[in-house]
This record gives C-alpha cells, structure tokens and sequence, in this order.
C-alpha cells in the first residue's frame, strides 16, 4: 500500500493544523536541521538520516509510532517536513507503506529551495512564508 503520496505548501500545511487539532508536523530532518536551523512549533522531531552516515533510519516508522504514542491512529493526518521537501517525500511513501492513510508531503520544506546566490529561505519554504517557528 504506496498510493501517491499528495503535496501541499507549508501554508496549506499551517491551516491544516490549525483547522485540525489532530494534525501532526513530522520533521525529519537531521538533529542538528532541527535543533539550529529551527521546527515549525509543536512539530515531532523524527530524522530520516542523520549525520555522519545519512543512512536511511531503519527505525523510522517505529519511532513515529512511539512519538504518537497512544495517539498512533493510522488515519490521523501527518503531515511531513525537512529542509526542501525531498526526504520528507520518501519518509512519507515509508509511513503509508507502513501503514497510515492520511499522510502528506510538505513540498518546499522548511527552508526551501536555494536562490541565485545559494541561499535559501528567499524564495519558498516555511520560514520565508513567515510561518510559526523556534530553534532549539
């Protein structure tokens, strides 16, 4: 069970969660990405890689479930993140794989793709949208 997975904009993504209470933000990126560059507020930090190997996380789906807790119904709507919207794509075809239904891709990310001077949140992703965050 792999359908394609739908993507949506990290505004889209925002009022989604503020629509729905029971929607959750699954940050996947690294802990470093997570802890200096910043996370949406209220966002569940689970990394697909992570520094130095950047292996896939074998553990991956397990440990959503366990961050879930109690609450790990497989409807219940995710909505997934990293830096520009590539990883969190494949972590979200592995969570429907495993499983959950209501899985979205948040296409840009949280800080999007690189501008002209290889900077990025210029141009598109979740800060430049001046969405809800915090670092640390």
């Amino acid at each position: 069970m792999n359908p394609e997975i739908p993507e949506i904009t990290p505004p889209e993504a925002a009022e989604r969660c503020r629509e729905n209470s029971d929607t959750v933000i699954i940050d996947v990126r690294s802990q470093v990405e997570d802890e200096y560059v910043g996370h949406p507020i209220g966002a569940l930090h689970v990394p697909w890689k992570e520094f130095p190997d950047w292996q896939e996380n074998d553990a991956f789906c397990q440990q959503v479930d366990a961050v879930l807790g109690a609450e790990a119904d497989l409807n219940r709507p995710l909505l997934i993140l990293c830096r520009s919207g590539v990883r969190s794509m494949a972590a979200a075809k592995k969570l429907s794989a495993h499983g959950y239904t209501n899985v979205a891709n948040i296409a840009e990310g949280f800080e999007g793709d690189k501008d002209e001077h290889k900077h990025r949140s210029t141009i598109n992703g979740w800060r430049f949208h001046g969405l809800p965050w915090e670092q640390g």
